[in-house]
């Protein structure tokens, strides 16, 4: 048999070389670099194959094949449905990422209960916890699935055994980058490992039909670990995010090849597992405080969903020579640009003044319709008055200091009259086919004199 071949593979973007270098030249990673023996060509073919039994495929015409929207299937946690765009598709193969302890094997647990006493039999494999573990887990859950079968496995080969055995119609693997292949020599969670692995389920997936969920392991910069290709392997991509000091939970939906990308679905951490938050609004503007200047409510877009939150503003005499700018849930660089057209185009003298600005409740936006609400905030910190606790305000500002019109106004409006606001500021240009209800007041503006003046 010919000598294995070595190669040194980047950790990062798995780019392989013949020698090793202390920086990737692909992607530029430092220290990125590991000692990988590949196998010959003769048996490179054989990793390949399939560590399963195989149907045969056989074309099909289009007009044959069944819609998948029919085929959906919602596990019954609503939120979790909204994600992955109304239900689960079978044969899609799902990755979710998150940080350790967020709880990504606490949601999937409580999805496989759901799964099996709907659909069946559901297999969840964990490289990382025993099967005693995992029932702990469920008991704390307060779940008792009947069709549930735990394997405490990490060798690709021997799951398949069992996925050929007991024929699932789901399956939950926790994590893929403790699953290894045997036919390989590099270590588990390797660049190579994670990419058989993950198209070795993506191949199970799509010839038996079956949905698999890929629970992966993120690294200290929010990405997922292992190439960047495991993520166009996929069919589905989700994040989990949260704050360790809150109870509310984020699934995020940065990929989806069935269902709109950027779609969210929110959570609340407890004793008794993630409960699904029907009411986001009310989540994030339960604890508002009222009469206090520099705050601000605004609707933002979460996939197909208007959200509205808190948006914070303090500004006070700087300490020292150069004014500081500290922001959170939103871009510092966009909160600094908005900052140099409050002074050319208002007048206010706001650049010698540190000013602060925090999303209430720990959540993230990154949508530009949320600078008119950022840039009233400030103007009530800075002038020291506050806004009317019925108000809300979106737009899009540019450095002209015009209010620019912004997409789905319509859902924004109806999000803040339901929430018992009274008043909504919105740019002149959405107002055109608006739809609203009569109790709700309406003001359309042009540009940021505009908004002050219909605020104050």
């Amino acid at each position: 048999m010919k000598a294995p071949k070595v190669v040194y593979v980047c950790q990062q973007c798995g780019a392989q070389q013949p020698k090793w270098m202390g920086k990737c030249p692909d992607c530029g990673e430092w220290n990125s670099l590991v000692e990988d023996k590949s196998l010959s060509s003769t048996s490179g073919s054989a990793v390949r194959a399939s560590a399963f039994r195989i149907k045969k495929p056989s074309a099909i015409a289009y007009e044959d094949i069944e819609s998948q929207d029919d085929a959906r299937q919602p596990c019954g946690i609503e939120e979790f449905d909204r994600v992955l765009g109304g239900g689960i598709v079978p044969g899609s193969l799902v990755l979710i990422g998150g940080d350790p302890g967020i709880g990504k094997s606490t949601l999937l647990t409580q999805v496989s209960d759901r799964l099996t006493a709907a659909y069946g039999k559901v297999l969840y494999v964990s490289g990382e916890e025993s099967d005693r573990q995992i029932k702990l887990r469920g008991e704390r859950l307060g779940i008792r699935p009947a069709g549930l079968f735990l394997l405490p496995e990490t060798s690709l080969e021997l799951i398949f055994e069992e996925i050929d055995r007991i024929e699932p119609r789901a399956i939950v693997v926790d994590s893929v980058q403790t699953v290894f292949s045997m036919k390989l020599e590099s270590a588990p969670g390797s660049v190579s490992q994670v990419r058989e692995v993950a198209g070795q389920f993506l191949m199970l997936a799509k010839n038996r039909g079956i949905a698999v969920f890929l629970i992966g392991h993120v690294t200290k910069e929010g990405a997922i670990a292992g190439p960047k290709t495991l993520e166009h392997i996929v069919d589905t991509v989700l994040y989990f995010e949260g704050e360790r000091h809150h109870n509310h939970r984020i699934i995020r939906a940065v990929k989806n090849r069935f269902g709109a990308a950027n779609e969210v679905g929110i959570f609340e951490m407890t004793s008794r597992g993630l409960i699904p938050v029907l009411n986001p609004s009310g989540l994030f503007l339960n604890e508002r405080p009222l009469g206090v200047s520099g705050s601000v409510v605004t609707a933002c877009m979460e996939g197909t969903r208007p959200l509205l939150v808190e948006i914070q503003a303090l500004v006070t005499s700087t300490k020292y020579g150069t004014a500081r700018r500290m922001t959170q849930g939103v871009d510092q660089n966009r909160v600094s640009l908005l900052l140099a057209m409050l002074e050319k185009r208002v007048g206010l003298n706001i650049m010698g003044e540190d000013v602060f600005v925090n999303v209430a409740g720990g959540i993230s936006i990154d949508e530009p319709a949320v600078d008119l609400g950022i840039v009233l905030a400030i103007a009530s910190s800075f002038k020291n008055r506050s806004v009317d606790e019925r108000t809300a305000a979106f737009g899009e500002v540019g450095l002209a200091g015009e209010v620019r019109a912004t997409s789905q106004a319509s859902l924004r409006v109806r999000e803040t009259y339901a929430m018992g606001f009274r008043k909504c500021i919105i740019p002149q240009g959405n107002l055109a086919g608006l739809e609203y209800d009569d109790g709700l007041e309406v003001v359309g503006v042009k540009n940021i004199a505009d908004a002050l003046e219909a605020i104050f």
